[in-house]
């Protein structure tokens, strides 16, 4: 029987998709929560605070084109929050397909983001619908920065930089292994992309608003080059992203080293299988609530063009929540209006990067960014 709630999230039993049941609360947004173990979704969702003022369904679901089809018929919306994406992805977007439903996911990987633009983008602006992988605090926020840069002309390059205080999560480890072990990160140079050197280690980055400097990593490449090579304004992008805690990032590239040092030589699902092993040693639980006393976040965008700079800094807090909070305002809009562009979009571009901003600012979860201009 077709499901009469209008937003799918999938994936609702982990720490990102209890979030979003959380905002769809708070916006009194009927919502579908799948995953697959149905035990896990219901305590999940039961845990969100007032859950009993918003009508919602639990549904236990295969991980399968054909079943997630079935579960997804009548929405409008899904978010999806399975990943890794690369991995999981094919069978929740041709779902959201089959039903003519818009898609939007929280992924990091730039290899699914490319496969999926060329894969599905067609087919979904073809129905009217919008595919929006990677809306996330990690890529939209620094978009909004560059996109506020970007409001002055002449402008053609972009240097991204994103921090955070956050907590490590099975499915945060294991995208950073699965990108690690089975694709290349690239940056966007003159509108071509150019592989980051797999050896390079760690980079040092200035980070605005303290003294100590920043170690960051391509993080596999992020979305910006891949959103913004379509965009006639900007030539080049390179983007890098690390957390606060210097002793947690000089450990990434012991565990990545270690993970792939055991894959050599292995088939495609034993890789698999010791990326799981690895990720589940790393939090295998849900991990404690954010603080946003600790929980913080940086983005800072600089934009330069022959002759003009542009540098845009956005200070905000529980970049889990910002992420949630983000695909909920995606899925508010797409109940009430059409995007700004419908098949493959990021969050920007699909509902304005000004009225991203507003909906963070309006829960709290970022200041108002500072912006200098040099002409």
């Amino acid at each position: 029987m077709p499901t009469d709630k209008p937003v799918v999230v999938y994936g609702a039993s982990g720490y990102t998709g209890r979030l979003i049941c959380e905002y769809l609360r708070e916006y009194g947004i009927p919502f579908l929560a799948v995953g697959r173990d149905g035990k896990r979704v219901k305590e999940a969702v039961d845990a969100v605070p007032g859950i009993d003022t918003v009508c919602y369904d639990v549904v236990e679901v295969e991980h399968t084109e054909e079943a997630l089809t079935e579960a997804f018929t009548g929405a409008k919306v899904v978010l999806n929050t399975v990943g890794p994406f690369s991995r999981y992805g094919h069978e929740a977007v041709r779902a959201s397909l089959n039903v003519g439903a818009h898609y939007t996911d929280t992924n990091g990987e730039q290899d699914w983001m490319i496969d999926a633009e060329a894969q599905y983008g067609a087919e979904f602006a073809k129905q009217g619908l919008l595919i929006s992988p990677g809306i996330a605090q990690m890529y939209t926020v620094g978009e909004i920065a560059a996109q506020i840069c970007l409001e002055q002309p002449g402008l053609d390059t972009l240097d991204i930089g994103v921090f955070w205080k956050g907590y490590p999560t099975v499915a945060s480890t294991n995208t950073i292994l699965t990108n690690a072990a089975f694709s290349k990160a690239y940056f966007l140079e003159q509108n071509e992309y150019v592989e980051w050197p797999a050896d390079a280690g760690l980079y040092e980055l200035t980070v605005p608003g303290q003294h100590e400097l920043g170690l960051a990593l391509p993080w596999g490449g992020t979305a910006h080059p891949v959103w913004f090579k379509k965009d006639p304004r900007v030539a080049s992008v390179r983007a890098l992203g690390g957390v606060f805690n210097r002793p947690l990032m000089l450990g990434v590239p012991q565990i990545v080293a270690a993970a792939l040092e055991q894959m050599e030589g292995k088939s495609d699902a034993e890789k698999y299988e010791i990326v799981d092993a690895f990720s589940a040693q790393v939090r295998s639980e849900m991990p404690p609530r954010e603080n946003p006393r600790i929980n913080i976040s940086l983005d800072s965008v600089h934009a330069s063009g022959p002759l003009g700079r542009a540098h845009c800094v956005i200070h905000g807090n529980c970049n889990y929540k910002q992420t949630a909070l983000l695909n909920v305002h995606a899925a508010v809009h797409l109940l009430q209006d059409a995007p700004r562009r419908t098949g493959f979009a990021s969050a920007c571009q699909a509902f304005g990067h000004r009225e991203l901003l507003g909906a963070l600012r309006s829960f709290g979860l970022v200041l108002d960014p500072i912006l200098e201009v040099h002409r």
